[in-house]
């Protein structure tokens, strides 16, 4: 870890750094949790560290008492500690680093715009949910009504109102609706392959017979010759048509999202003052057999390969969910949400339906997610 400079030349304990002689270790969790919340609810810009590793005097004299390199292999693992016990969830990392060939430990906490930050659960009787500390100059001190408060307060007023976003799809003014055109899927490789065994299963039923010679010609003309017939009853039939789908999966997906795909793309529009920081996008759309999203572009033969710009798509019982990390929001104009698209094919089928969407934005500065619903609507 690169310690910034004024660590490495020597600086004193203040509001935004501690320094600690030895490890936390599994005894000392209470104190690193303690410590945590001091420095994330402590009034200071930029990054908060603890060093561990170096023990300082009342004089401001340093000395070093090095750190075992086992304290950084997760046993303990003080990351995880911290996430499990302290909310709003922390940027937190520890790593070693070094200071005129010494190993140190650094605790290195960013992000606190969020504060203030509590016990999320109890974690012994001396820390329960609800306590939180602060740090002021080189003393921690435990929250009382009034300090909380008043960080709930700045926090609220320094927070973007959800009034002040909108979410729509671009265009000269952002629109609550789009029109999608259907395609006709009846050339869909796994829609093919259906049919044929369709008709197979009806010769079979017509003839009685899984080895009529009307059964075979109708296998000789279905597929290419060289194809040599085997005979299947009616069952073996029925259990390949409901393999259909996930034996064509990837031909059906090159197809669908190939050449026959609409995009959706949605802009979010922040009319504040000031960005909204780490934004993230969900959106729900209704599940249909009718419909259908792709969960990766159609260059990339599976979900692993995904272009990292393209949304997440989980399918979901009743619903698909969309998923966009988004970043910062800049103020003043209509931002992009998707890098990539998300890609959509509508069977003839929906001709004449619409679908209702509903989104949800997050942001570390919003007071709260902006919320709404867009609607799909379906032409032949």
């Amino acid at each position: 870890m690169q310690l910034p400079a004024r660590i490495t030349d020597g600086c004193a304990p203040d509001s935004g750094t501690h320094f600690r002689k030895d490890p936390y270790g599994a005894r000392g969790a209470r104190e690193l949790l303690r410590d945590v919340m001091a420095l994330s609810n402590a009034e200071v810009d930029g990054p908060r560290y603890i060093i561990v590793g170096i023990e300082v005097d009342s004089d401001g004299r340093r000395s070093f008492c090095p750190v075992n390199a086992g304290d950084f292999e997760g046993k303990p693992d003080y990351v995880s500690l911290v996430r499990d016990h302290i909310e709003p969830e922390l940027n937190i990392r520890y790593e070693c680093a070094y200071i005129n060939g010494q190993r140190i430990g650094c605790f290195e906490i960013t992000g606190c715009r969020e504060q203030p930050y509590m016990m999320r659960i109890d974690y012994s009787e001396t820390l329960r949910r609800g306590d939180a500390y602060i740090r002021v100059n080189n003393a921690i001190i435990k929250m009382g009504r009034q300090q909380l408060h008043c960080q709930f307060k700045a926090h609220f007023q320094n927070s973007i109102s959800a009034n002040s976003i909108e979410i729509g799809f671009p265009g000269e003014v952002i629109h609550k609706e789009l029109h999608l055109n259907c395609r006709d899927l009846t050339e869909l490789p796994s829609a093919i392959a259906a049919a044929k065994l369709e008709q197979l299963m009806q010769a079979q039923l017509d003839t009685k017979g899984a080895d009529s010679l009307v059964a075979r010609m109708l296998h000789a003309r279905l597929y290419d010759p060289v194809q040599p017939y085997v005979s299947r009853s009616p069952e073996d039939l029925l259990l390949e048509m409901g393999q259909i789908r996930a034996r064509y999966a990837a031909e059906d997906h090159k197809y669908l999202f190939g050449g026959n795909a609409s995009e959706i793309q949605a802009v979010v529009y922040n009319q504040s003052d000031e960005a909204i920081l780490d934004a993230s996008l969900v959106m729900l759309m209704p599940k249909d057999d009718e419909f259908h999203v792709a969960d990766r572009p159609p260059h990339a033969s599976q979900r692993l390969d995904n272009d990292s710009t393209y949304p997440i798509v989980d399918v979901l019982e009743n619903a698909i969910r969309i998923t966009q990390r988004i970043g910062d929001i800049p103020a003043g104009e209509p931002f992009a949400i998707f890098p990539t698209p998300v890609l959509v094919c509508a069977g003839p089928g929906l001709a004449g339906r619409k679908f209702g969407i509903r989104y949800s934005l997050t942001g570390q500065n919003l007071r709260s997610p902006p919320e709404g619903k867009l609607r799909l609507f379906f032409t032949a």
